[in-house]
């Protein structure tokens, strides 16, 4: 009980050390407490409490001489690609939640859904949709392993992924499946990166590049199978029910849609996706954490088939459905 009690408090001194950047001092060499004050121009004091408070929470440890140096788990908090770049863009979700009770009542104007302006349909700074374009490639590199590893794409000739962003997912597909044709399908400030993706990983003759917002274009044709890979739960329960139904009529007969995104316990609810993601869909104020169950209904109303939810390796990362049209 004390953990969740203080829990605000762990997680702030994950951000401090992470916003001081004490973990990318420590890959290089163990470091005294002054040492890393100075480095990081916080007051001696103040520092070592910090510093304790990493070795409290296993990040950290102490050693001979006075030198602190990483633990396993902080150095895997390093080598998650993404994780670092999440937790510092925490900082927009934490003054979100400042007032709770607001937060929950639906009083608060969140930043965070100015984070990802996207989900609204429109204009994008480019140096905006860049910033969100390569925090989503490096989260999304986990959400790849496992959603590869849990779906076959066996049999299937063309993959268009729809909101694919920059194209790490279909990277990841291209790699694994090598005859794989890949189609990428999202706005036109995101989707253009992509073209750089695949040509850097010689994928470029088998890859096509389409711009357009699935708010309001049709689904492109062509692709036996469509992957939609975190995109459902930044929208509204009318926009999913029209994107699958766009779906369902670019598919083939036979074709395959693929969701991979975290998704709520349902009535079990988990501790990973229905309180951190519940809570963070809540603040971008489009969408919401979706059940596995739900989103099988709304896939079964679009017209979809012989639906099947996989157990998920890592709830946390993410969870996968697969569906047909028949």
């Amino acid at each position: 009980m004390f953990d969740v009690v203080a829990g605000f408090c762990h997680s702030q001194v994950l951000m401090a050390l992470v916003q001081l950047q004490i973990f990318d001092a420590l890959m290089l060499r163990p470091e005294t407490a002054g040492a890393l004050a100075r480095k990081c121009a916080v007051p001696d004091d103040r520092m070592a409490v910090l510093l304790r408070a990493g070795v409290a929470l296993k990040l950290l440890k102490k050693k001979r001489g006075d030198r602190f140096a990483m633990t396993s788990r902080g150095a895997a908090l390093v080598g998650v690609p993404g994780l670092t770049q999440m937790i510092i863009h925490h900082d927009v979700f934490y003054r979100d939640l400042a007032d709770p009770v607001a937060f929950f009542r639906g009083e608060v104007e969140t930043e965070l859904a100015d984070f990802w302006p996207y989900v609204f349909g429109g204009e994008m700074d480019p140096q905006v949709a860049a910033n969100y374009s390569d925090l989503m490639a490096q989260s999304q590199i986990l959400v790849a392993e496992d959603t590869l590893k849990t779906v076959s794409f066996k049999g299937t000739k063309t993959l268009m992924d729809v909101g694919g962003g920059t194209g790490a997912f279909l990277e990841a597909a291209g790699r694994k499946h090598k005859e794989l044709e890949l189609k990428l399908f999202d706005l036109p400030q995101v989707a253009p990166a992509a073209r750089e993706r695949f040509a850097m990983a010689g994928m470029s003759a088998r890859s096509e590049v389409i711009s357009g917002s699935f708010r309001l274009d049709a689904i492109p044709h062509g692709a036996d199978t469509l992957s939609l890979v975190r995109v459902l739960y930044d929208h509204s329960d009318d926009t999913i029910r029209q994107l699958l139904q766009n779906c369902y009529e670019a598919l083939p007969n036979n074709g395959q849609l693929v969701i991979s995104e975290p998704m709520s316990g349902g009535d079990k609810p988990q501790r990973a996706t229905d309180v951190y993601f519940a809570l963070y869909t809540m603040a971008m104020r489009t969408g919401r954490t979706r059940s596995a169950a739900e989103i099988a209904a709304l896939c079964t109303e679009a017209g979809f088939s012989e639906i099947r939810i996989f157990a998920p390796r890592r709830p946390f990362v993410t969870s996968c459905l697969g569906a047909k049209k028949l």
